[in-house]
């Protein structure tokens, strides 16, 4: 019998790709969302009933806040989860700069109630989705595990630093607990099939999905926050990685609790790093279209370079991003152009 995974926030960008991995590799996911990053068809996310469509198969989902400790309760009664990978949460950097109260008690609650709730009902496997911001401006590059975290730079790295130290800890005082804590670069890119995707709502946060809705005809011009960083062209470098190498990276996360492996830390990244007109110029070649731009002043809470030295998840998890930037920009074109306006009223079935 398969075993049955909860996974938080399983209705957006990253939640839904690991869903889909989630069942090839044979698991069978219990997804959870609250819809405040996803798109509604009836009272399921859109995503997972294109990801049904996908793979040709049904998905247990429930309209779930995890701020209902009531309702998480009810949940863990109903099944015998064997793991949950946690996602759910809010991830925008300048927003929380915007909104710090909101997000330390959304992010900060939701993390407790889960793991109290895990703890009464004796699930002690964890993957936690976490963030290089907790890194901070980075002391040394290429980051690995050992560099420093703490000293974030938006309260949103903050939430992803706290909560990874409540998970340490309640690992050092619970033996039989295990948790892989991800340690996220940028992801970028969609699901081959260009059905599912990045679909943030309202304004993107993040810069590819801004650039893609430029490309295609959403928003006029891209602001680049910043061209006087110490950079190869002065805008800020990123380390991009594939979704759905970054979900793949999960599926080797879920095998490595078996081992009990007591609390692990893995960055998930390339090694590479590219700057925002680079990351414009590789999108510009993957649309065929021209992306105009402007300089805006520095955004709050940003870093000049940031990216991972990944060589720990390949020694322990045997996992590698094997995707390039140009498939990257290509499934994210693939993904954009057959969904010009998203989930609500794309094109893809």
């Amino acid at each position: 019998m398969s075993e049955t995974v909860l996974v938080t926030g399983g209705a957006g960008y990253i939640g839904s790709h690991c869903v889909v991995e989630l069942i090839e590799a044979g698991y069978q996911p219990v997804v959870v969302d609250n819809f405040s990053n996803a798109v509604r068809d009836g009272g399921v996310p859109e995503s997972i009933r294109r990801i049904e469509k996908i793979l040709d198969t049904s998905i247990e989902f429930h309209e779930l806040d995890l701020l209902d400790r009531p309702g998480l309760e009810k949940l863990f009664k109903k099944h015998s989860f064997s793991a949950v990978m946690h996602f759910a949460g809010l991830k925008a950097v300048g927003e929380s700069v915007e909104q710090p109260l909101r997000y330390y008690r959304v992010n900060l609650t939701a993390s407790m109630n889960l793991l109290e709730v895990m703890q009464a009902h004796r699930v002690h496997d964890l993957v936690f989705s976490s963030s290089a911001t907790v890194y901070g401006d980075p002391q040394h590059l290429p980051i690995d595990e050992q560099h420093p975290v703490g000293g974030c730079t938006n309260p949103y790295g903050k939430t992803k630093y706290f909560i990874e130290e409540m998970i340490k800890d309640h690992c050092k005082a619970e033996k039989n607990w295990n948790a892989v804590l991800l340690r996220y670069f940028n992801p970028i890119g969609a699901h081959a099939s260009g059905r599912i995707g990045e679909d943030p709502q309202g304004i993107p946060n993040n810069l590819l999905p801004y650039v893609a809705q430029v490309a295609i005809g959403r928003r006029e011009c891209l602001s680049v926050f910043g061209n006087d960083y110490d950079t190869v062209d002065g805008t800020g470098v990123r380390d991009y990685i594939h979704v759905v190498d970054l979900a793949k990276g999960h599926i080797a996360a879920l095998k490595k609790l078996k081992d009990n492996c007591g609390c692990k830390v893995y960055n998930l990244g390339t090694g590479h790093g590219y700057s925002v007109l680079q990351m414009v110029k590789a999108m510009e070649k993957a649309s065929g279209k021209e992306i105009l731009y402007k300089i805006a002043p520095r955004r709050g809470g940003d870093i000049a370079s940031c990216y991972a030295d990944p060589r720990l998840a390949e020694k322990e998890l045997g996992w590698k991003a094997e995707f390039d930037l140009e498939r990257m920009c290509e499934d994210l074109w693939r993904w954009q152009s057959m969904n010009p306006t998203g989930f609500s009223r794309g094109t893809a079935s």
